[in-house]
């Protein structure tokens, strides 16, 4: 095997499926009823396009939020910081996600190390218990499929 192959060989395997089976610190009951909070501006469509959660298309869609790297999901206008902190390395985790939720420019503005830094989310779910609820329930709708 040649050392190219190799290396595209795992390439592949690491960006092919998202990531489906996480520990999470939150409890997902609790998360799908605390999502009423985001639905105004998101929506869990799955890959079918069934939705999984009706909600708004201010944001964009969670389904599969975990892993996928900050600023790409297909057909949205993310802010110019938000994918500058994909191509920075932001994947979603669950540690990334309740600290961007809790302060969503303020997360960017650190992550970028730009004050001026800005992300398109306005609503803050400051509380730590909701915002791992939350990523649970993310989390097991994406992984049931």
């Amino acid at each position: 095997m040649t050392k190219s192959f190799v290396i595209s060989a795992c390439l592949a395997v690491l960006t092919a499926a998202p990531v489906v089976a996480q520990d999470t610190s939150g409890d997902p009951e609790t998360g799908e009823k605390v999502f009423g909070k985001c639905r105004s501006c998101h929506a869990i469509t799955d890959a079918d396009g069934e939705a999984i959660a009706k909600g708004g298309r201010t944001g964009p869609n969670l389904y599969a939020i975990a892993g996928r790297t900050a600023g790409t999901y297909p057909d949205f206008s993310y802010s110019d910081d938000m994918v500058a902190a994909g191509e920075q390395g932001l994947a979603w985790s669950e540690a990334d996600f309740m600290t961007y939720v809790a302060d969503p420019s303020g997360f960017l503005k650190a992550y970028l190390d730009d004050p001026k830094a800005r992300g398109k989310m306005t609503f803050k779910l400051r509380k730590d218990d909701e915002a791992a609820d939350v990523w649970a329930y993310l989390v097991s709708v994406a992984a049931g499929s």
